[in-house]
């Protein structure tokens, strides 16, 4: 495509650039999730997908496999807030199925939910992989795994429990070796596919930060990470880490995991990890968070698109994407004006 002069290539190769921090004309582009009136209203004014008139480069997916926990084992249904419109992903909490600590402690994720053959799903990831990028062919379609730690826990536990189980030490990092051993099996699979990136995402800490001794986390977290990043490295894969909440404090942690790039929401401050990062790593990120599309003024969005771009010269890899998705309730003008906005810009840059 060309505008303004400039000449830009196709997303899918200026996204395989960042990744591999080369030079790019623009910064990339993601959008992780949205609801399906803005993408209603993009087709019908655009002809295209919200992925290509939007110009994005990077397909956020991440697949735990083709069985839930939930038809394996036990679990715990927290409920879901309300994403989509008319609240119709919205689901009250189910009962804990664990009633003692004691049953918390005993638990072993390999026993509970089992090792699936290999060759089957290895063979089912990378149909994942292939039917993912026929879809958006434009687009880096990524692979990943979501509940990889302390994701997994949750699920499984709950807040409460999971809380009660990381006071004993000892016997959580004994659960949690049963659960790394689960998503071990996983990644391995997912090793022997095709894809390029891959996503390991894994939400360890609040909005306000780490809720578990940083010196747990350093000892038994953090090693385990740098495991499955040595064993997709080695298998040849691209690899971002991504987290929820405010990992300020684990920076240098998380980058010492050998990992490739981060994926971070706005509590990571975006212009310290340009600073840190921003010449040896890809950031997923920006200054734009989806509480100023909602409540915000059309001045807001631009001032913190026009910082995101302005952080953008000091990176040689980054992806622009709105913190906390764009859920249903951000007004579609506002939407569409980031999008617009924003394009508008970075030709101009």
């Amino acid at each position: 495509m060309e505008q303004s002069g400039k000449k830009f290539p196709v997303s899918y190769d200026l996204g395989m650039d960042i990744l591999n921090l080369c030079p790019a004309p623009r910064p990339g582009h993601v959008v992780y999730c949205t609801h399906e009136a803005l993408r209603d209203r993009v087709r019908e004014t655009t002809g295209l997908s919200l992925e290509d008139a939007w110009e994005c480069d990077l397909i956020w997916n991440t697949n735990d496999g083709p069985v839930p926990w939930s038809a394996l084992g036990r679990v715990t249904d927290m409920g879901h807030a309300e994403f989509m419109a008319g609240g119709a992903d919205r689901r009250d909490p189910g009962v804990c199925p664990f009633r003692t600590l004691e049953e918390v402690r005993a638990f072993d994720a390999v026993a509970e939910y089992g090792l699936p053959d290999e060759t089957a799903l290895t063979a089912y990831y990378e149909a994942v992989c292939q039917n993912g990028q026929r879809a958006f062919p434009n687009q880096v379609f990524t692979g990943g795994y979501y509940k990889t730690l302390l994701s997994g826990s949750l699920e499984i536990f709950g807040w409460d429990m999971l809380l009660q189980l990381a006071a004993d030490r000892k016997a959580f990092e004994t659960v949690l070796d049963s659960i790394f051993e689960v998503s071990l099996h996983h990644y391995r699979c997912w090793a022997r596919t095709g894809v390029k990136t891959f996503i390991l995402h894994d939400d360890m800490v609040w909005s306000g930060g780490p809720f578990l001794d940083p010196d747990f986390y350093r000892g038994v977290i953090f090693p385990c990470y740098t495991a499955l990043v040595r064993l997709l490295h080695d298998a040849g894969k691209k690899v971002l880490f991504a987290s929820d909440g405010n990992w300020a404090s684990f920076m240098e942690d998380v980058a010492a995991t050998g990992a490739d790039g981060f994926i971070f929401e706005s509590a990571v401050p975006l212009e310290t990890m340009a600073d840190r990062f921003g010449n040896s790593h890809v950031l997923v990120s920006s200054a734009v968070d989806c509480r100023t599309l909602t409540f915000g003024s059309r001045d807001e969005i631009r001032a913190e698109i026009d910082l995101t771009l302005k952080v953008a010269r000091r990176c040689r890899g980054l992806f622009i994407a709105v913190g906390n998705h764009i859920p249903a309730n951000v007004p579609l003008e506002n939407a569409l004006f980031y999008a617009d906005y924003l394009r508008r810009q970075w030709r101009n840059s």
